[in-house]
């Protein structure tokens, strides 16, 4: 299942918190840890300073609390302790699925363990609450969208359409042919300005007889 992963398995760059104003990369290949940093510094003795390296295997670095407190120190425990599981052969495999693959995992979950989900990381909240989830559960429920109910999405957000009763979703469809229908109306009424009208008969043959 491991080969599966692509590589590297986590990669991240920044500059660090003040006052430090170095630059940092860090990343976790299936292999090793990778630290990198700039030194970003108004002192001449720093102008000239080349970029550093460290490279360490995964438990070499799980050994080492001097890289592990940069890394904290830079990037936040929350990211040492994400990549600290890496190297100890925790994969988030969920996590590395393709979108439309998660897409079509979550088309099966109720809406409650849907909400769940969508708390336990970023990306999950996005596709928790994407048009595509909302979308596919809205054809599942119904089998079957019309033209005008996809229209109507495209307007309210499929999340709306899925918890719009039929009635209330009709009502709405209706309202819009109206609307479309009382546009299309006035264009076609719109007297044409530049139209110069024809002068009346009667006024003619009444001046030709003075």
């Amino acid at each position: 299942m491991a080969s599966l992963l692509t590589d590297p398995l986590f990669e991240i760059s920044g500059q660090a918190p003040p006052p430090n104003k170095n630059f940092y990369y860090y990343a976790v290949t299936k292999e090793e840890v990778i630290w990198r940093w700039w030194k970003i510094s108004p002192r001449a003795v720093d102008r000239n300073a080349k970029p550093g390296e460290l490279r360490e295997s995964h438990e070499y670095f799980l050994d080492d609390s001097w890289l592990k407190t940069e890394v904290k120190m830079v990037f936040g425990q929350r990211i040492l302790q994400y990549t600290e599981d890496l190297c100890n052969g925790n994969y988030d495999y969920l996590e590395r699925l393709s979108d439309s693959l998660l897409l079509k995992i979550l088309n099966y979950l109720e809406l409650e363990d849907v909400g769940q989900l969508g708390q336990t990381s970023h990306r999950f909240r996005q596709l928790c609450g994407s048009e595509q989830f909302w979308e596919q559960a809205v054809r599942r429920r119904c089998y079957t969208v019309s033209d005008e109910e996809a229209e109507l999405a495209k307007e309210l957000g499929w999340r709306s359409i899925f918890f719009t009763s039929k009635l209330q979703q009709r009502k709405l469809i209706n309202r819009r042919r109206l609307r479309g229908e009382g546009q299309q109306e006035g264009h076609l009424s719109d007297p044409d300005s530049n139209a110069e009208e024809s002068p009346d008969d009667s006024s003619e043959v009444l001046t030709q007889t003075k």
